[in-house]
């Protein structure tokens, strides 16, 4: 794909009002990143501040301190995300490298937004949960520590999704203007059309799985997965999946015409990420070494997930063709 996203006239970085709207998100995007940032130095340094003894986390040292790493780096670009969306110079940086690592990070950060207070809820109302790394095992981490964490990524998500809006309305508003029945007829050409549909097809394994396993079902689970929150969680990726897959169709196909094309973009931009991005992840670290072969995942969880990365990214691939249609479009109107 050839076309890329056209900025469209935007105000300075410096005017009073978006600079008052955008200062402080800013800040709180950065402070909500450095108790994350404080502990993975500090588990990198060899610290076992919030890990109990026994924990699996100390199990495998390098590894630990790799994905340490990894996950430090990426919590460090929300800091980059949150500078490059209020300065100046982030209106120079192309759409694309700017658009994509948003679209990851909410991918991220909102299964964790909408996931980490449904596991409250759970466990408010009586549910179990899953506090140990298996069974007969010690604690994960110490409860604390997702207290904080997980505070700090909904933080994360709220402020920088307000900034990211923020910037696309001032370069790209015109996108997404209208009802989705006003949309030219071919905004999504033949062959996207049919990513969306194999998509749609593709997402009824991984919907399927994980329904059953939303509805008690325990096939393919470990022990410490058959708990209430886990299956609570499984509803909410359902949901994810199942408005990535709706909301693509209905810009490809033009459905629902009375809607305003906000609601299918924003359905398909955040759930697609959620999709991909979450289903690789857990898939990455499902892959990480374990000493107990049953600690290890099994064939029916690891198809799961990859089915789901796969998803996510066809649907992302749809969306990305509608949005350089519509900037070419919007490039030729006087």
């Amino acid at each position: 794909m050839t076309q890329t996203l056209a900025p469209t006239p935007s105000p300075p970085a410096s005017a009073p009002g978006p600079a008052r709207a955008r200062r402080p998100l800013r800040a709180v995007a950065v402070l909500a990143c450095l108790p994350y940032l404080a502990l993975k130095v500090a588990w990198i340094a060899g610290s076992r501040v919030g890990i109990p003894e026994g924990s699996v986390l100390l199990d495998h040292r390098v590894t630990m301190v790799l994905a340490n790493g990894l996950t430090l780096l990426l919590d460090s670009c929300v800091i980059v995300l949150a500078l490059m969306l209020t300065r100046p110079w982030g209106l120079r940086v192309p759409a694309w490298p700017l658009a994509f690592p948003v679209w990851v990070a909410g991918g991220l950060l909102a299964p964790i937004m909408a996931g980490f207070p449904l596991q409250l809820l759970t466990r408010a109302l009586g549910g179990d949960t899953a506090t140990a790394s298996g069974p007969g095992r010690e604690a994960f981490l110490h409860p604390w520590v997702f207290v904080i964490v997980y505070t700090g990524f909904i933080v994360q998500g709220l402020a920088l999704g307000g900034l990211f809006v923020l910037h696309a309305r001032d370069r790209w508003g015109r996108l997404w203007r209208g009802r989705v029945g006003e949309l030219p007829a071919g905004v999504v050409r033949a062959p996207y059309q049919a990513v969306a549909l194999v998509a749609a097809i593709l997402a009824s394994f991984p919907l399927a799985v994980r329904l059953y396993w939303a509805c008690g079902g325990t096939a393919g689970l470990g022990a410490g997965d058959r708990t209430s929150d886990f299956r609570a969680l499984e509803g909410m990726h359902v949901a994810f999946l199942l408005a990535a897959v709706i909301g693509t169709l209905l810009l490809a196909f033009r459905r629902a015409r009375v809607l305003p094309v906000t609601v299918p973009l924003a359905w398909a931009w955040v759930c697609s990420g959620a999709a991909a991005c979450w289903g690789g992840w857990v898939l990455l670290a499902a892959l990480m070494p374990a000493d107990d072969p049953t600690d290890r995942p099994a064939p029916l969880m690891m198809f799961a997930y990859a089915g789901q990365m796969t998803v996510g990214l066809l649907l992302a691939s749809v969306g990305a063709h509608f949005l350089a249609r519509r900037s070419a479009t919007a490039r030729r109107l006087p």
